[in-house]
């Protein structure tokens, strides 16, 4: 595949999943998994799980984070552009629309009943991200990584803790692993 055909497949992709993403970022994190792991290869799994916890402790909205990371990873700064606009394009666009008749939008029943309606979709699309992240980790069988996904689980929803320390302390402890399975790498040459 020629760098033109990437750069549209890059584009049209992320134009098509970003226009039909409903209900917040982290919906659109399972099918960026689904196109450039599943069916176009350009990614492996636990490299998609790696974009996803920067883009997510990176500042801004995690669909564009997530589009950049991969589209800067499949090619590079250019397919980074190429991808914040079929990122952004959509919702740009039907934003704009939208506020042309805001006041129709607002009072209309059926507008109304299709957000609700939809709430119980993006509620199954982010488990299903959830599902899916969390079996990649337990089949780490490793105790650290369960051990963080359990206490991050608890401060959050038990203790209210904010997102933020819990995004440094999960990459101090990252950090520290991966400095001493290194060091251990390097001890068994």
């Amino acid at each position: 595949m020629g760098k033109t055909e990437k750069f549209k497949k890059l584009f049209f992709s992320t134009f098509q999943i970003s226009a039909c993403t409903f209900g917040g970022g982290f919906v659109i994190i399972p099918l960026l998994r689904k196109k450039f792991v599943e069916e176009l290869g350009w990614i492996e799994e636990q490299e998609m799980l790696d974009l996803t916890a920067i883009a997510q402790s990176s500042p801004g909205a995690i669909a564009v984070n997530a589009s950049i990371l991969v589209g800067y990873r499949v090619a590079g700064f250019p397919g980074a552009l190429v991808t914040i606009f079929g990122t952004i394009l959509p919702p740009f666009l039907i934003i704009s629309i939208i506020s042309l008749f805001y006041k129709a939008f607002r009072d209309n029943v059926y507008v109304s009943m299709a957000m609700t309606g939809m709430l119980a979709g993006v509620t199954a699309v982010i488990f299903d991200v959830v599902y899916t992240m969390g079996k990649n980790i337990f089949k780490q069988k490793r105790v650290l990584p369960v051990l963080v996904l359990a206490g991050s689980f608890i401060a959050t929803y038990f203790f209210k803790v904010n997102i933020v320390w819990i995004i440094l302390v999960c990459a101090i402890v990252g950090m520290a692993d991966t400095l001493y399975t290194e060091k251990k790498k390097k001890e068994a040459k």
